[in-house]
């Protein structure tokens, strides 16, 4: 069985962070892959304004994992009914890839609220989690944070300062020119 982490998220846009976690994630584990599922929208976070466009969400993530061998955007929930509940995700993968075991990446934020997901005992019976710390919250694994976030990204964006070494270079133009409001 080909063992596949689901990392789950907005990615709006996609940062070094996520990009460095996945990778050290990979580093500690025995996932052979991970897949950066770009969400449409988190049934638990309020509508945002900010959100791009799902499409231009994906293929700045596909631009950013160019070349990152293991670690891909996964556009897999777009077609699936909405809200995309991480439950019903995890269904449709384990019927669409039945020779592969899929491990939920979570931080450890939703964690401590997990017991507020749709089907969260389904999942734990089902698939193995793995949390990484985030926002002072302990996880399952160790693993250095880098203190960007997409939030600041745009806020940066928005005030004309450089997001250079905050997203991969190859994405910073796309993303200063789809931000700025």
């Amino acid at each position: 069985m080909k063992r596949i982490g689901i990392f789950g998220g907005s990615f709006n846009p996609i940062h070094c962070g996520h990009i460095a976690l996945a990778k050290e994630i990979l580093r500690q584990t025995e996932l052979e892959e991970i897949w950066l599922m770009v969400s449409p929208q988190n049934p638990l976070k309020q509508e945002s304004s900010d959100l791009l466009d799902d499409d231009l969400r994906f293929r700045l993530a596909q631009k950013a994992l160019t070349d990152i061998e293991g670690i891909e955007a996964c556009d897999y929930e777009f077609h699936l009914p909405k809200p995309s509940y991480t439950w019903n995700t995890l269904q449709h993968l384990r019927e669409d890839y039945p020779d592969s075991a899929f491990t939920l990446l979570i931080g450890g934020d939703n964690w401590e609220r997990f017991d507020r997901w749709y089907h969260w005992k389904d999942i734990l019976r089902n698939h193995d989690v793995i949390v990484y710390p985030r926002d002072g919250q302990a996880g399952t694994i160790e693993a250095d944070l880098l203190p960007v976030s997409s939030t600041e990204i745009r806020e940066r964006v928005r005030r004309g300062e450089s997001i250079e070494g905050l997203v991969p270079d190859n994405i910073i133009d796309e993303v200063k020119r789809l931000y700025a409001k």
